[in-house]
């Protein structure tokens, strides 16, 4: 299969001037980020992993947790020393807002947006720089309104495809949905990732995937056997899940055999009940679904189909066990059935507060923005309307700090978008068949999604609201929605973390 092309999703916008877990590694916390040879696919690599403690690192990275409220200290300690992989690092917190604490986002790569009023920032080269051996940063951050399923990774240039990724819970003791499920602790969360055999700095612009891990094991074809995640549920139990894809590239089609799932949170966002038998989901994105473990006390199939990489189910390929508790310690006989009603992104509504901002009218916005992207063959460089990322010399926000006055001088002509504060402002990003589908996120900030990927309708009653979106393919117009009411420098790119270098 060729590979997929990459976009430098990094457009530096200038924003306005239930049984609840316990948070045994949270709110406050080192996160050791460390060397460590593991095989989760039984192949042995070296890797770049966060841990609790310096012999600690683990994949994915350690599940951090909180309460709704709640002050977070993160300090990211960088003991890096392998060369064959990148030494510097940073760390993003993916879906936190980030309000008054910008300089926490954690970006030190190539894409922002800045607001009117910048205070603080994280990305190194945005809002930071990186983190260098030897030394540490305290991320120091809270989200009063925010709860749900969020994740971390490196921002640093494609670091987190070499294993620095790991998933960050926010529980919220009046879960609107709390009467909906039994259990919801750290053995519901479940990862999607891609895996490489070869260290990122060294794979090539667009490398596939050797295989598909589930909760950080699986299998790569023609490889040894190896052992395949096992979530364990017991007989009349409802179940919290939380999906979080921390993929480097591919989507999965995300399935479990004989089993619904009931949908109600995507992206930290509360839905309204949605009843599914498969979810699509891109890198970055998040969903909460429900499971009722309402079957035959046996192992069933979990199933993890990528868009690129090693396909099919063979001898558990792309594949972890559901196992009910009395069943046997066996590979599940369970069959794949065609999907009857998958999850269509148009039917997700949100829970609270429904509706776009602004005239329920196309273009009706304060600020209307089209981005178009494109491909150079010849270059293999992707531009967002006409223009190619550079990175800057130093971090957007230091430049701020340090008196730059004109925020678009700071990066290169039509790199930076100055939006007014307390504004509507709408984006619409045709899809592109080149390394598409592009999810694009958008860091401090949720929007409304009024136009999806597969649809010509525009929704402005009740889209759904979430901060990745796939851009679809060509022929897809995918429109969003915000309100620029979180002043700093932010970044919105493709979640596809190989197009962040091209």
């Amino acid at each position: 299969m060729s590979p997929a092309v990459c976009l430098p999703f990094l457009l530096p916008f200038l924003l306005y001037t239930a049984h609840l877990a316990s948070a045994a590694n949270g709110p406050t916390a080192d996160l050791h980020i460390v060397n460590k040879v593991i095989a989760p696919d039984g192949f042995s690599r070296s890797t770049v992993l966060a841990g609790l403690s310096s012999s600690s690192g683990q994949f994915p990275g350690p599940l951090i947790t909180g309460n709704k409220g709640d002050h977070f200290q993160i300090n990211v300690i960088d003991e890096l020393v392998d060369n064959s992989m990148l030494l510097d690092t940073s760390i993003h917190w993916h879906g936190f807002y980030q309000k008054g604490s910008n300089w926490a986002d954690g970006k030190t790569i190539k894409f922002a947006i800045l607001s009117s009023d910048e205070r603080n920032a994280g990305p190194a080269f945005v809002t930071q720089c990186p983190i260098v051996p030897g030394d540490s940063f305290l991320y120091s951050f809270s989200a009063p309104d925010q709860a749900g399923t969020f994740w971390y990774h490196s921002h640093l240039s494609t670091q987190y495809c070499d294993g620095l990724r790991g998933v960050f819970v926010v529980y919220d003791p009046e879960d609107p949905h709390r009467s909906l499920y039994d259990v919801d602790d750290e053995d519901t969360v479940i990862t999607l990732a891609d895996w490489y055999h070869v260290p990122a700095p060294s794979a090539g612009l667009v490398p596939v995937s050797q295989s598909t891990l589930i909760n950080g094991l699986g299998l790569y074809q023609d490889g040894p056997e190896s052992p395949l995640a096992v979530i364990h549920v017991k007989r009349g139990s409802r179940y919290r899940f939380r999906l979080v894809s921390i993929s480097c590239d591919p989507n999965h089609v995300f399935a479990i055999d004989g089993h619904n799932m009931t949908i109600i949170e995507v992206d930290s966002v509360n839905t309204q009940p949605l009843v599914v038998d498969s979810i699509q989901i891109f890198p970055g994105q998040r969903y909460s679904f429900v499971l009722n473990a309402n079957q035959q006390v046996d192992n069933y199939w979990i199933r993890a189909s990528p868009n690129l990489g090693p396909q099919g189910f063979a001898g558990g390929l792309n594949s972890a066990i559901l196992r009910y508790v009395g069943a046997p310690e066996a590979n599940p006989n369970s069959s794949e059935t065609r999907s009857s009603h998958p999850m269509l992104q148009t039917d997700l509504v949100p829970l609270e507060n429904p509706g776009a901002p602004g005239p329920h009218e196309l273009g009706a916005a304060d600020v209307s923005i089209n981005l178009g992207i494109a491909f150079d063959e010849e270059k293999f460089k992707f531009s967002v309307n006409g223009v190619s990322y550079v990175n800057p010399t130093a971090p957007v926000l230091l430049q701020i700090l340090s008196g730059a006055m004109d925020a678009t001088s700071l990066l290169p002509a039509g790199s930076v978008y100055v939006l007014p504060p307390n504004k509507v402002i709408e984006v619409s990003i045709p899809g592109l068949a080149t390394g598409g589908p592009h999810p694009f996120h958008l860091h401090g900030h949720s929007f409304d999604v009024i136009r999806s990927a597969g649809s010509s309708t525009y929704n402005f009653a009740n889209p759904v609201r979430r901060d990745v979106v796939s851009t679809g393919v060509t022929g897809d117009n995918v429109t969003i929605r915000f309100t620029t009411d979180n002043a700093g420098p932010w970044f919105l790119h493709c979640h596809i973390d190989w197009h962040l270098e091209l």
